[in-house]
């Protein structure tokens, strides 16, 4: 299938999506319709062009799934076809255009413990896999699977009705959301595996919803601030790779070839919301990557500013990956062996045994320290810990330029 043909179908997904629970109200079984419905078009468009209303296509196929499948249970098409007239599940007047928020907020219902609601968007709204989602957790897939599957059921049994929460229960479901759309757009930067280093059509869509998202609560200082941070993190996409598509470190980029106006709009974001209101995670993250990009050269960056807010980003949002990236701040100020003793710390969190980011950085960092045989190995165990082709290859070259050396 055509790169246009997945853009499309991963566009129209939520909204066929919603259309069906709007309708019949059971969250799971019209999942799996629609995803009968998304089979059929990718066996049946690229052979012979997508249809001219393909969305009315998906959903015309996905009701026919479900009918068939009621067919084989009277009494639950009975149930379902009651719903289908219920008043209370008939669009809201007045409601928006695009049922991909809807979608986004009913995954973050109240009954879902917050890693099931960030599981479930992510699956149903992201279209992320199992795999995808569970490497973004850090926990197994089985474990991941099965976080999913009983999601699904707890918004079946809640009886979630579709529809936008009133607007003063938006607080306790707005930091699953953000979290969401952070985790989608994190998975489009740097893909966690497959043969490319980004999935544009992930970042794009994460880049949507946010931008949708804030015109919703623009006075949400968070919002502003994930969106400025994906903005500011994004505008340096062509320069993350050759033409070949291999990693370029961020030292080694062509500054010339980040996009200026995307800068430029990240940057007045960012200044619109900070000191308006309490400073969370991603504006702080949205302050660090315009110290990088307001930066004319590497040796330029403001590294001592840049530890500053990670040391504030620590004690606001604390976590592993957090501690990852402050280790290497650290390094660039004070040097590679308080890098090191700072990674010390987390060679017991059980959170990062799936990933090979620890063993990267370390190796970076014994690279630095003068220790080259030390900095090899763990390039290896790095490269054997990823499914990214591009980080495998990045990975294997930088350990096999450390060979002989003493």
């Amino acid at each position: 299938m055509t790169t246009s043909f997945e853009s499309l179908l991963r566009e129209l997904t939520p909204q066929v999506l919603g259309a069906l629970v709007r309708r019949y109200g059971q969250f799971d079984a019209c999942e799996d319709a629609v995803q009968e419905a998304l089979l059929a078009a990718t066996i049946q468009w690229p052979a012979n062009g997508s249809p001219d209303r393909p969305r009315a296509w998906l959903l015309t196929v996905a009701d026919r799934a479900l009918v068939d499948r009621w067919r084989a249970d009277s009494a639950r098409r009975r149930r379902e076809t009651a719903a289908a007239f219920d008043p209370a599940r008939q669009p809201p007047a007045g409601g928006p255009a695009d049922d991909t928020l809807i979608l986004l907020f009913l995954c973050a219902h109240p009954t879902l413990s917050p890693p099931a609601q960030v599981a479930l968007t992510l699956r149903v709204v992201g279209g992320l896999t199992t795999a995808q989602i569970a490497t973004a957790f850090l926990v197994p897939e089985a474990t991941m699977s099965q976080r999913i599957r009983r999601a699904k059921q707890s918004i079946r049994e809640a009886g979630a009705r579709f529809e936008l929460p009133s607007p003063h229960n938006w607080p306790d479901r707005l930091d699953v959301v953000l979290h969401v759309l952070y985790l989608i757009f994190n998975e489009g930067s740097t893909a966690s595996s497959g043969p490319a280093l980004h999935r544009d059509e992930l970042t794009v869509e994460a880049i949507r919803l946010t931008r949708m998202l804030h015109r919703l609560l623009s006075a949400e200082g968070e919002v502003t601030g994930l969106l400025a941070l994906m903005l500011l993190t994004d505008a340096r996409r062509d320069a993350r790779t050759d033409d070949s598509g291999s990693i370029i470190p961020l030292a080694d980029q062509n500054r010339h070839r980040w996009d200026a106006t995307v800068i430029a709009e990240g940057r007045r974001l960012l200044m619109r919301t900070l000191g308006a209101g309490p400073v969370g995670p991603y504006q702080i993250q949205a302050a660090i990557a315009a110290l990088h990009d307001e930066a004319p050269t590497a040796e330029q960056t403001d590294w001592p500013q840049i530890l500053a807010l990670y040391d504030v980003l620590t004690r606001v949002a604390p976590g592993p990956v957090v501690a990852l990236s402050r280790a290497v701040a650290l390094a660039v100020v004070h040097g590679p062996a308080a890098g090191l003793a700072a990674l010390g710390t987390l060679d017991a969190d059980t959170r990062l045994s799936h990933t090979h980011r620890l063993e990267a950085v370390r190796a970076h960092l014994l690279e630095q320290a003068g220790d080259p045989e030390a900095a090899r190995e763990s390039y290896l165990r790095a490269a054997r810990a990823t499914a990214s082709l591009q980080e495998q290859r990045y990975l294997t070259r930088r350990a096999a330029a450390l060979r002989g050396q003493n």
